[in-house]
Protein backbone atom coordinates (compact mmCIF):
# COMPACT_ATOMS: atom_id res chain seq x y z
CA UNK A 1 0.00 0.00 0.00
CA UNK A 2 1.70 3.62 -1.44
CA UNK A 3 1.16 6.41 -2.46
CA UNK A 4 -2.98 7.36 -2.27
CA UNK A 5 -4.26 4.50 -1.14
CA UNK A 6 -2.10 5.10 1.94
CA UNK A 7 -3.04 8.59 2.20
CA UNK A 8 -6.61 7.53 1.39
CA UNK A 9 -6.47 4.92 4.55
CA UNK A 10 -4.55 7.57 6.76
CA UNK A 11 -6.94 9.46 6.21
CA UNK A 12 -9.80 6.84 7.10
CA UNK A 13 -8.08 6.23 10.07
CA UNK A 14 -7.68 9.64 11.35
CA UNK A 15 -11.47 10.10 11.17
CA UNK A 16 -11.83 6.73 13.33
CA UNK A 17 -9.38 7.84 15.86
CA UNK A 18 -11.46 11.64 15.98
CA UNK A 19 -14.66 9.71 16.66
CA UNK A 20 -13.17 7.55 19.16
CA UNK A 21 -11.76 10.58 21.10
CA UNK A 22 -15.16 12.63 21.23
CA UNK A 23 -16.94 8.98 22.13
CA UNK A 24 -14.25 8.88 24.94
CA UNK A 25 -14.08 12.41 25.61
CA UNK A 26 -18.28 12.15 26.41
CA UNK A 27 -18.24 9.27 28.51
CA UNK A 28 -15.83 10.80 30.71
CA UNK A 29 -17.75 13.70 31.02
CA UNK A 30 -20.80 12.19 32.34
CA UNK A 31 -19.10 9.58 33.90
CA UNK A 32 -16.57 11.93 36.49
CA UNK A 33 -17.41 14.73 37.16
CA UNK A 34 -14.46 17.75 37.56
CA UNK A 35 -13.55 20.85 36.84
CA UNK A 36 -9.85 19.56 35.03
CA UNK A 37 -10.41 18.19 31.61
CA UNK A 38 -9.76 14.57 32.69
CA UNK A 39 -10.61 13.31 29.51
CA UNK A 40 -8.23 14.72 27.31
CA UNK A 41 -5.37 13.84 30.08
CA UNK A 42 -6.76 10.02 29.40
CA UNK A 43 -6.86 10.15 25.32
CA UNK A 44 -3.49 12.04 25.48
CA UNK A 45 -2.02 9.07 27.87
CA UNK A 46 -3.42 6.16 26.45
CA UNK A 47 -2.40 7.28 22.79
CA UNK A 48 0.84 8.27 23.63
CA UNK A 49 0.99 4.11 25.37
CA UNK A 50 -0.19 2.92 22.34
CA UNK A 51 1.82 4.86 19.60
CA UNK A 52 5.31 3.77 21.67
CA UNK A 53 3.77 0.05 21.22
CA UNK A 54 2.91 0.41 17.62
CA UNK A 55 6.39 2.49 16.97
CA UNK A 56 8.36 -1.04 18.45
CA UNK A 57 6.33 -3.03 16.38
CA UNK A 58 7.07 -0.73 13.22
CA UNK A 59 8.91 -2.53 11.31
CA UNK A 60 6.91 -5.60 11.25
CA UNK A 61 3.88 -4.03 10.82
CA UNK A 62 4.74 -2.37 7.30
CA UNK A 63 2.59 0.60 5.92
CA UNK A 64 0.06 -0.22 9.05
CA UNK A 65 2.43 1.38 11.41
CA UNK A 66 1.99 4.58 8.99
CA UNK A 67 -1.71 3.66 9.02
CA UNK A 68 -1.67 3.00 13.29
CA UNK A 69 0.61 5.65 14.34
CA UNK A 70 0.07 8.76 11.75
CA UNK A 71 -4.19 8.02 11.17
CA UNK A 72 -5.41 6.10 14.10
CA UNK A 73 -3.74 7.57 17.58
CA UNK A 74 -3.03 11.06 15.33
CA UNK A 75 -6.37 11.87 15.09
CA UNK A 76 -7.29 9.79 18.50
CA UNK A 77 -5.08 12.26 20.80
CA UNK A 78 -5.44 15.73 20.62
CA UNK A 79 -1.99 18.64 21.66
CA UNK A 80 -4.70 21.38 20.25
CA UNK A 81 -7.40 20.48 22.79
CA UNK A 82 -4.75 20.05 25.57
CA UNK A 83 -2.96 23.32 24.69
CA UNK A 84 -6.30 25.41 24.77
CA UNK A 85 -7.72 23.96 27.65
CA UNK A 86 -4.25 25.04 29.99
CA UNK A 87 -5.12 28.41 28.40
CA UNK A 88 -8.69 28.36 29.61
CA UNK A 89 -7.49 26.75 33.00
CA UNK A 90 -4.92 30.23 33.35
CA UNK A 91 -7.46 32.89 32.20
CA UNK A 92 -9.83 31.38 34.91
CA UNK A 93 -6.94 31.87 37.34
CA UNK A 94 -6.61 28.32 37.98
CA UNK A 95 -2.84 28.46 38.11
CA UNK A 96 -2.08 24.86 39.16
CA UNK A 97 -4.63 23.49 37.57
CA UNK A 98 -3.10 24.96 34.38
CA UNK A 99 -0.10 24.08 35.26
CA UNK A 100 -0.27 20.51 36.12
CA UNK A 101 -2.55 20.16 33.15
CA UNK A 102 0.60 21.45 30.84
CA UNK A 103 3.37 19.76 32.45
CA UNK A 104 1.65 16.79 34.16
CA UNK A 105 0.12 15.81 31.23
CA UNK A 106 3.59 15.83 29.56
CA UNK A 107 5.69 14.10 31.71
CA UNK A 108 2.92 11.37 32.34
CA UNK A 109 2.22 10.93 28.21
CA UNK A 110 6.42 10.55 27.72
CA UNK A 111 6.08 7.84 30.72
CA UNK A 112 3.24 6.08 29.25
CA UNK A 113 5.02 6.60 25.37
CA UNK A 114 8.14 5.00 27.33
CA UNK A 115 5.95 2.11 28.49
CA UNK A 116 4.65 1.47 25.35
CA UNK A 117 7.87 0.96 23.40
CA UNK A 118 9.38 -1.10 26.04
CA UNK A 119 6.17 -3.33 25.96
CA UNK A 120 6.37 -3.48 22.35
CA UNK A 121 10.06 -4.36 22.66
CA UNK A 122 9.08 -7.66 24.64
CA UNK A 123 6.40 -8.51 22.12
CA UNK A 124 8.33 -8.34 19.11
CA UNK A 125 11.34 -10.23 20.61
CA UNK A 126 13.34 -7.40 19.55
CA UNK A 127 16.01 -7.26 22.88
CA UNK A 128 16.01 -3.63 22.34
CA UNK A 129 15.25 -1.70 25.77
CA UNK A 130 15.90 0.53 27.84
Amino acid sequence: MTGVWLALVVALAGGVGAACRMVLDGAMKRAVRVAYPLGTTVINVSGSLVLGFVTALGAGLGPWAVVLGTGLIGGYTTFSTASYETVRLAQEGRWRAAVGNAFGMLVVALGAAALGLWLGWLVAGSGVGF
